[in-house]
């Protein structure tokens, strides 16, 4: 419990907080300095419930946080030094990195995969700014720490972004620990742009020829899952358990650690292909009695995929093409979109995408598409006999045209012309008058 004290002093009246007696002291006082007894009555309450919340680990209230805030340095300075609440780190205190690791070891929430990323950009970081405070990073080095990433480290422009997202992500939660008031880095471009350059269709003769150079059924059923189940590799392929896969229904469940923060947690049911039901066949046949996982030669987090899958594309005659494995399900999920005449939810089901990253990310326009565009048409069959009337119409001028002329023209805009013309109507008429007096004597 605490008490309040009223004390006169040559500068006045001052009030103290006296509390209970403690390890450090025997009655701790706390001053408040000069205000009115209604106010030291206020931080009585306030310092009561931040000694209830420091004993049993209970939240600090809404209501004694918003005082907290509002308190005068001096007055948390004593709190802190009685360890009644936590020592307030000032700015000075965090060099960029320093706060980076800070923030990364207070999220305990994030996969070790995430947890893997902020490291990384927490060593760029670190040797980018040294041992700069976080106050003194101004939007110029936050701009020089984007060129940086492009030159020095040799990132991708897409790479880049992920990496300015990440930072980011932790000058905000600076900000919203109090020690600074703006990002720098904000208003940087950070969203992940499709690179149409670095597509690749996998035609089908290449994935058969790529699927007889893997070195085992276990290969096999990796590069299958990709290219025509459409799943993430290695996290959602290596995930895939025996107890997951149906084959009575030809189906099998999907868990994407990706997406199991969605509303579905991450869980999708794909239909077993008919190019996959062989290579599941296969695994299962050849698997160790008691085994759990469908592959479980690869599973050491030091064994790179990528590394042994491009060996398998060159084993069979091809140069690796870009993301690998990105591009596997990437044809997939096109290949799809054209199985199932555009049924853009199912696929999207199965694949675990949205439309708008599928079309924007995934979709790819073939040379297949291309050929038979050039043989479509919207003409209806009545537009079609137009089209062909119109067209017999313009063939028929273009023959008649150049077939020779043998007949004089008299060019209508000729005076002279008309004037013989004339002449010779005016002649026949006088023959005819004089025929007609002969025949009809008076």
């Amino acid at each position: 419990m605490a008490s309040v004290i009223r004390q006169k002093t040559d500068n006045g009246i001052r009030y103290f907080i006296q509390l209970s007696p403690s390890e450090k002291e025997s009655r701790p006082k706390i001053s408040l300095g000069k205000i009115t007894k209604r106010q030291a009555l206020t931080a009585k309450t306030n310092i009561e419930e931040l000694v209830k919340s420091k004993n049993t680990g209970a939240t600090i209230p809404p209501a004694v946080q918003e005082w907290l805030a509002g308190i005068t340095d001096g007055l948390r300075k004593r709190l802190e030094a009685l360890s009644i609440i936590e020592h307030q780190n000032s700015v000075a205190d965090f060099a960029v990195a320093e706060w980076v690791e800070k923030y990364i070891g207070k999220r305990p929430d994030v996969k070790e995969t995430t947890r893997g990323k902020w490291q990384d950009v927490k060593n760029k970081l670190s040797a980018f700014f040294k041992a700069e405070t976080l106050d003194k990073v101004t939007v110029q080095h936050a701009k020089g720490f984007r060129v940086y990433l492009q030159t020095v480290v040799g990132l991708a422009e897409n790479s880049i972004r992920r990496n300015i997202g990440i930072t980011r992500q932790f000058f905000n939660a600076a900000i919203d620990a109090g020690l600074i008031d703006k990002n720098p880095f904000k208003g940087q471009s950070v969203s992940v742009r499709a690179n149409p350059t670095r597509f690749y269709y996998v035609q089908p003769e290449t994935a058969y020829k790529v699927l007889d150079a893997c070195p085992d059924v276990q290969w096999r059923l990796i590069f299958g899952l990709a290219r025509w189940g459409g799943l993430r590799c290695p996290s959602e392929v290596l995930r895939l358990q025996w107890q997951d896969i149906d084959f009575e229904h030809k189906r099998f469940i999907v868990h994407a650690s990706k997406t199991e923060h969605h509303a579905d947690s991450g869980i999708r049911i794909v239909p077993m292909f008919p190019e996959l039901r062989p290579l599941f066949q296969d695994a299962f046949d050849n698997a160790n009695e008691g085994d759990v996982y469908c592959i479980t030669k690869y599973r050491d987090s030091r064994v790179n995929l990528r590394t042994t899958f491009y060996k398998i594309i060159m084993r069979a005659g091809f140069e690796p093409w870009p993301k690998p494995f990105q591009n596997c399900r990437s044809t997939r999920e096109t290949e799809l979109f054209k199985l199932t005449n555009g049924n853009i939810k199912a696929v999207c089901n199965w694949i675990g995408n949205c439309p708008e990253v599928a079309m924007r990310h995934y979709a790819q326009v073939t040379e297949s598409d291309l050929q038979e565009a050039s043989k479509m048409s919207l003409l209806n069959d009545a537009e079609k006999r137009v089209h062909n009337t119109v067209q017999t119409t313009a063939e028929m001028r273009r023959t008649e045209s150049h077939e020779p002329q043998n007949k004089p023209v008299i060019n209508p805009c000729n005076y002279e012309s008309k004037r013989e013309f004339a002449m010779q109507c005016e002649n026949v008429q006088k023959l005819k008058t004089l025929a007609c007096r002969d025949s009809n004597p008076d």
